[in-house]
């Protein structure tokens, strides 16, 4: 069974306000290798990543506020790792969360990563020694991210994580080839905000199985910190490289994450959870282009009933009869910034936005991210509520 671990972080967030995300939603190529999956054009593939952090680093208009930054699964080259987390400790404003998918790696590379952040990383250190203690495994790819946590008085701290549950491309009938499944999730408890959020790698979320469920081990130790410190479970960000973003697994999931059928889930009840995903020009060896990718997504509670809006960049929906509010955006490669709403119950004014898009930006063919032309994104849209 996975361990969730909590961990304190020094975030200082500005009580009763609302907190800015940019979901990087960009292309991957990868191809089958020795170890997983590689990426088939690295430096290219960084180029759009590094354009990405130049363009936060610089906070022109009101990037400066921008808090969280999610990149997709298995999408930082794992060459460029260390001048990804120059640039952000070098560059980037303290109070700032950088998720990103790196490149698959051997458990022995990983592991060597782990102790390099031991720090940081001690608790999952244990768990990945019991597995390589038990066996032969050192040589077995691992699909990982990483979480960048530039803390308020501008230390840089060093979160990684392995996928948990692979999908079938990540398996195979030789066993040694097996992806790596990963033994822990870390909640990150932010201080003094009293901001609490985890970060999961595509399938994570919908893992279950007759003996152990991902998402209700969540739900349960949310309920837990809810019981005994009155705080939840404010936001799960999920870092993916999905074909099927809009499969019914994860609307099952959704629903049960926030339908409160068989219990009361106070600990998550106001949980935003966050999609970012790879976008339709991500060609994956082995796999058909015509397949998805695309269609990031932010989900709330049904209670904060957002208005609905239909435009070709992004639209809202309850996917499908969910118990849920959905902003979904497109499926094209872009830079989607926007606010994560504030808990209902502290802010229940119908004549409150909750949620609001600031700025959507596309990739131009002369490299570089320009913004989304329309009379709806000049100033940002409001998502209102319905009355």
């Amino acid at each position: 069974m996975v361990q969730i671990i909590d961990k304190k972080v020094n975030l200082e967030y500005s009580l009763g306000h609302h907190l800015h995300c940019m979901i990087a939603q960009v292309p991957n190529r990868l191809r089958r290798a020795e170890k997983g999956f590689a990426i088939v054009e690295p430096d290219r593939q960084w180029e759009m990543v590094r354009s990405t952090l130049d363009l936060v680093a610089a906070g022109e208009g009101n990037l400066k506020k921008l808090h969280f930054l999610l990149f997709p699964e298995t999408h930082v080259p794992v060459a460029r790792f260390d001048e990804m987390l120059s640039l952000i400790d070098g560059r980037f404003r303290p109070n700032t969360v950088t998720m990103f998918g790196v490149e698959h790696v051997s458990l022995k590379a990983y592991r060597e990563m782990l102790e390099r952040f031991r720090e940081d990383n001690a608790e999952a250190i244990e768990l990945v020694d019991r597995d390589i203690d038990s066996g032969d495994v050192l040589e077995m790819p691992v699909n990982w991210c990483c979480v960048a946590v530039k803390e308020a008085n501008g230390k840089l701290r060093v979160f990684l994580e392995a996928k948990s549950h692979p999908f079938h491309g990540e398996e195979f009938l030789d066993k040694f080839h097996d992806l790596y499944r990963g033994r822990h999730f870390y909640l990150f408890r932010s201080r003094p905000s009293c901001f609490n959020f985890m970060v999961l790698i595509c399938l994570d979320y919908l893992y279950r199985d007759l003996y152990s469920s991902n998402i209700r081990q969540i739900i349960d130790h949310a309920n837990q910190l809810y019981f005994t410190t009155r705080q939840a479970l404010d936001t799960i960000f999920v870092v993916q490289c999905n074909p099927k973003p809009e499969h019914r697994a994860y609307r099952d999931v959704l629903s049960g994450f926030y339908g409160e059928y068989l219990e009361d889930t106070p600990g998550v009840r106001e949980t935003v959870t966050v999609f970012g995903n790879s976008s339709d020009e991500t060609r994956i060896e082995d796999a058909p282009e015509e397949q998805g990718f695309g269609a990031s997504s932010v989900v709330i509670n049904r209670t904060h009933r957002l208005a609905s809006v239909q435009l070709s960049e992004f639209a809202t929906d309850d996917f499908d009869g969910a118990p849920v509010c959905r902003l979904r955006f497109g499926t094209g490669t872009r830079l989607y910034y926007f606010n994560l709403p504030l808990h209902h119950e502290i802010d229940p004014r119908t004549t409150r936005v909750p949620l609001k898009v600031h700025t959507i930006l596309r990739w131009s063919r002369d490299g570089g991210w320009v913004k989304v032309t329309g009379d709806e994104m000049v100033a940002g849209f409001e998502i209102g509520q319905e009355s």
